[in-house]
C-alpha cells in the first residue's frame, strides 16, 4: 500500500479517464465511489492495482510481481508530476473549464507498448470498432488480474511475447486489418527501444515513435499522452478533436492547420486545453448520423 498525501485537487475520474478504451475495457474499471481499479503489464510482471480517494489522500494498493513497480509509479499514474501552472487561457470557454476542472490532471502510465497497441487498432476506425476489437484480443490472449483483479473480471493485457504470437487470422476476426496488425508487429519487434521514451526529451520521443512506419502523428501524440503525460501531445489527424476545438474556441469547425492556430498560445499545454474542452461539453453538436463500422471485411470477420 502506498498513501500519497495532496497538496492540490485531483479528481480520479476525468485523470484516468483517458487509459480506458471504452466501457467495456477489460483492464480497468471505476468504482462507485468514485475509485479505479486496473491491471497492468509492468516490466516487472503483472498487477492489479487500486486507487481511491481519502480525504486528503491517495492511496493504492496492489496485487501480483509489479505491485513494487505500481506503487512506486503512483504519483505518475495520478498526475502529481504534472504541472499547469503555466496555462494562460486567452478564450473565455478554456478559463471556465480550467476553473469547473481543478482535479484534472494528466496521468503518466510509464508503459508505451500498453498504450501503443490499442491506439494503432483503433487508427481510422470508429471507436465501437476499435474498442470491441481490443477488448476481444486482450480477452483471448491476456490473462487474469492477479489478486482481487481476477474476480472483479479483469484481464491483464498481452505481453510483447504473446502480442507477436497472435495470428494473423485473429486480427481480423477482431476487426484490424493487416495493415494495422503489421505495423503492431514492427513496433513490437523493437519494443525495448520504445520503452525507452519515458526517459527521453518529448520531441525525441515523437521522433522515436514516427520512425516504425505506420506509426503517424495521431498515434504518437495518443501514446504520448498516456505512457508520458505529454500535456502538449496534440492528436493531429483526430476526425473529431480539430472540429470540436474550433468549434469551442471559434464558433466554428475547423481542419488541423486552423486547430493548430487556435491552440498555439497554448503551447506546452495544447492536450490539457482539448481535454479541458471535452470534459466541459465543448464538442460540436452531432446533426447527422454516427459513422459506420465498415463491411468491407469478410463477415465472418466482423463478428
Amino acid at each position: 500500500m502506498r498513501r500519497i498525501r495532496l497538496d492540490r485537487p485531483l479528481d480520479l475520474r476525468s485523470t484516468l479517464a483517458t487509459l480506458q478504451r471504452g466501457g467495456g475495457d477489460p483492464t480497468g474499471r471505476r468504482t462507485a465511489t468514485g475509485g479505479w481499479w486496473r491491471a497492468m503489464r509492468t516490466p516487472d510482471g503483472s498487477v492489479t492495482i487500486h486507487l481511491e480517494r481519502q480525504g486528503d489522500e491517495v492511496v493504492g494498493e496492489a496485487w501480483g510481481s509489479g505491485a513494487a513497480w505500481s506503487l512506486e509509479h503512483l504519483p505518475g499514474l495520478v498526475g502529481e508530476h504534472d504541472d499547469a501552472t503555466g496555462l494562460v487561457p486567452v478564450h473565455d470557454v478554456v478559463r471556465d473549464a480550467h476553473r469547473r476542472h481543478p482535479g484534472f490532471r494528466i496521468a503518466r502510465t510509464g508503459l508505451v507498448v500498453e498504450a501503443l497497441v490499442p491506439a494503432v487498432i483503433e487508427q481510422k476506425v470508429t471507436g465501437q470498432e476499435a474498442f470491441g476489437g481490443y477488448r476481444r484480443l486482450v480477452r483471448t490472449y491476456g490473462e487474469p488480474a492477479p489478486g482481487p483483479g481476477e474476480g472483479l473480471g479483469l484481464t491483464v493485457a498481452p505481453s510483447v511475447q504473446v502480442w507477436r504470437q497472435v495470428p494473423s487470422w485473429a486480427w481480423l476476426q477482431a476487426g484490424v486489418d493487416g495493415a494495422r496488425s503489421a505495423t503492431i508487429q514492427r513496433a513490437l519487434a523493437v519494443a525495448p527501444r520504445l520503452e525507452e521514451c519515458v526517459d527521453l526529451d518529448p520531441r525525441e520521443a515523437h521522433r522515436r515513435l514516427l520512425a516504425i512506419p505506420g506509426i503517424g502523428v495521431w498515434t504518437a501524440a495518443e501514446v504520448r499522452q498516456r505512457a508520458l503525460g505529454d500535456a502538449d501531445a496534440v492528436s493531429f489527424g483526430d476526425y473529431h478533436v480539430a472540429r470540436n476545438v474550433g468549434w469551442a474556441l471559434v464558433g466554428r469547425e475547423t481542419d488541423d492547420q486552423g486547430m493548430a492556430e487556435l491552440l498555439e498560445p497554448y503551447r506546452g499545454h495544447r492536450f490539457r486545453v482539448t481535454r479541458l474542452l471535452e470534459l466541459s461539453g465543448q464538442v460540436r453538436p452531432r446533426r447527422g448520423p454516427r459513422m459506420a463500422p465498415r463491411t468491407h471485411l469478410p463477415r465472418t470477420y466482423l463478428r
